[in-house]
């Protein structure tokens, strides 16, 4: 932030990536830690970047030579548990970044007190490692599972379950869905199994077009079954 647009689109020709972070998931929290910020100082340079990587695609395959401007996008990163988000709070923002800026990635980092010296503000504990897999789950079920942040994520469930990862945990609180025909089931369905990959279910979507699939040839294709197993019928 501050950067001129001048020397961003320098960076940008030598980076494969560019990342401006936001530092903190919420405004709020964001005055509460450095009031002299504002999300605005975060925006403008975002938007910068992303008008870039939109000109210099649309540019590849009308100009021979188009200097490559950021080929791998670009990304932000906030610290989660300083100010006390919940994960509900930290995700619909993931979501809102994704969505509004072509983002390619958001890095989670779990807060880490770096003092406990008494003249400084008590603000949260260190976060539990286990809290950053969980939110890099649900960033993925996003991205490439086909699940809106709101089926994993809302008032009634503010936070993820520490027990279960999110798409298992998304799975039972739904059961109605279940259990899915392995070979009836379209493409959306299927990746909402608990223990099935994406490499997986693209795997049964082609098998399926030679035969019907049972137990066997599941365990052949590399289906995770012991958890799969319970979500689903062939």
């Amino acid at each position: 932030p501050g950067a001129s647009d001048e020397l961003m689109r320098e960076a940008g020709l030598y980076a494969d990536r560019l990342s401006v972070n936001i530092e903190i998931p919420t405004e709020k929290g964001l005055k509460k830690l450095a009031p002299d910020k504002k999300r605005e100082d975060f925006i403008k340079p975002m938007t910068k970047v992303k008008n870039e990587i939109i000109q210099y695609k649309s540019e590849v395959g009308l100009i021979k030579n188009v200097p490559k401007y950021a080929p791998a996008g670009q990304s932000t990163q906030m610290i989660i548990g300083a100010t006390g988000e919940s994960d509900k709070d930290i995700m619909y923002t993931s979501n809102t970044f994704y969505k509004n800026y072509n983002l390619r990635r958001v890095y989670y980092s779990g807060y880490v007190p770096i003092s406990h010296d008494n003249r400084l503000p008590s603000i949260g504990s260190e976060v539990p490692i286990l809290r950053e897999n969980r939110l890099y789950q649900t960033d993925w079920l996003l991205r490439f599972y086909g699940f809106s942040v709101t089926e994993i994520l809302n008032d009634k469930h503010p936070n993820l379950d520490v027990e279960v990862d999110p798409k298992l945990s998304w799975a039972l609180r739904n059961l109605s869905y279940f259990p899915i025909d392995i070979n009836t089931a379209d493409k959306r369905m299927l990746a909402r199994i608990p223990g099935l990959g994406v490499k997986s279910v693209g795997k049964i979507l082609n098998a399926r077009k030679f035969r019907k699939l049972n137990w066997e040839h599941l365990k052949k294709i590399g289906v995770a079954m012991n958890r799969a197993k319970y979500f689903m019928v062939c």
